[in-house]
């Protein structure tokens, strides 16, 4: 069991999304073990309350004053009406979990006028992890909590088709799921690349305007990110589409398949990147952060993986799937440094040495990863005579 980040303020209603598998469920009832719990995955409550969602106040005790759990909000939406009078009329605290907002926002549903704070829960981090954190192990299994302690491989493939099944067929978000789970693994080749839809659209054999409303549904569900282009006071011509990553570094890898061509290297190098790319999304939001993440590419080709731009500053950082450091993994960083000099500049990469070369800190990856809050908050780390 391992002590997450996420830390709401006590006494107020609150939703917490995030993908399926990784621990809302766990957490809440960890957390809140005398609250009252609602499961709308469990198909006797579903129906029950699907038909009457008005019978949620028969189910809470009169004068209770503990918490009202409902996991996977989103498949009754209608409950949130009821949820908010209880709020007003008696001054009950909700959690309402769910595996993704679309249902919510896109049907227009109550949303609670802000009387509910919005979390996410995200696959682990490395901070979290402490110690049980292992880069090559986390590089094949991900970071979602069930992948660290069963048979990964099965439970990966299990995972996605319970995507599949429970949130894409049975919520009527495509009716071809054959063409969907097509777009899947297409997709995962542009994993860490610029995006270019109309390639994904020609390769899977599927109409542009279906992947781009499937990639929508990715980041709907909260298993796709697209990260923008930094294009603040550039100097430079720059490429203007986004990148695309799975959520999770094993989740990509399960749905990737590898063929003859497919080099250790090839994939071992996005595999970096999109752990890396997981956790600077998970501990800029559960921290508070409040960075925009955004990738440096112009279009001669000079490229840095993540740019964290914010209030703090503005920090570069380049990853490598490298055991060795070599000049020629810092030339994006110097290069970017050049139009950006207020920056703090990072290499992370798979070796185990810490250097420092000019105004560029090479730290190897499990350090950087279990220190991201410190590096990304504007005191320096780390410190030259370490």
């Amino acid at each position: 069991m391992y002590h997450r980040l996420i830390n709401p303020p006590e006494n107020n209603s609150l939703f917490l999304f995030g993908p399926r598998g990784t621990g809302k469920t766990t957490w809440t009832k960890q957390h809140f073990p005398q609250a009252l719990y609602f499961d709308l995955l469990e198909s006797g409550t579903y129906k029950d309350l699907l038909a009457n969602p008005g019978r949620l106040e028969e189910y809470i005790p009169t004068n209770f004053h503990d918490y009202v759990i409902i996991d996977e909000v989103q498949r009754v939406p209608e409950l949130l009406n009821g949820v908010h009078r209880l709020i007003e009329s008696k001054k009950l605290k909700f959690i309402l979990t769910g595996s993704s907002a679309r249902k919510l926002r896109r049907g227009g549903h109550n949303l609670l006028a802000g009387r509910a704070l919005t979390y996410r829960m995200y696959p682990l981090t490395a901070i979290e992890m402490g110690t049980d954190f292992d880069v090559k192990k986390a590089m094949i299994t991900g970071m979602l909590p069930l992948a660290q302690i069963s048979n990964h491989g099965e439970y990966l493939k299990s995972y996605i088709k319970t995507y599949l099944d429970q949130e894409i067929l049975q919520e009527g978000l495509t009716r071809n799921l054959a063409a969907f789970s097509r777009f899947l693994e297409v997709a995962s080749f542009s994993q860490g690349q610029i995006l270019n839809v109309s390639n994904v659209a020609r390769e899977a054999a599927i109409e542009r305007t279906t992947v781009i409303g499937y990639f929508n549904i990715l980041q709907d569900l909260l298993i796709g990110y697209m990260i923008p282009p930094f294009t603040k006071r550039a100097k430079r011509r720059l490429v203007s589409h986004p990148k695309f990553y799975y959520f999770d570094v094993g989740l990509y890898r399960a749905i990737r398949p590898m063929g003859p061509y497919d080099t250790p290297q090839e994939i071992g190098g996005i595999s970096v990147e999109t752990l890396v790319c997981q956790q600077l999304i998970a501990v800029n939001d559960l921290m508070k952060l409040n960075y925009k993440i955004h990738y440096y590419r112009t279009a001669t080709g000079t490229e840095v993986d993540f740019i964290m731009y914010g209030e703090r500053g503005i920090i570069a950082i380049e990853v490598k799937s490298n055991n060795t450091y070599r000049p020629e993994m810092i030339a994006g960083l110097k290069r970017f440094a050049l139009d950006y000099p207020e920056a703090k500049l990072y290499l992370f990469y798979t070796g185990d040495r810490k250097l420092y070369i000019g105004n560029i800190t090479v730290l190897p990856l499990t350090i950087a990863l279990h220190n991201l809050s410190e590096l990304l908050t504007p005191h320096s780390f780390p410190a030259k005579t370490d």
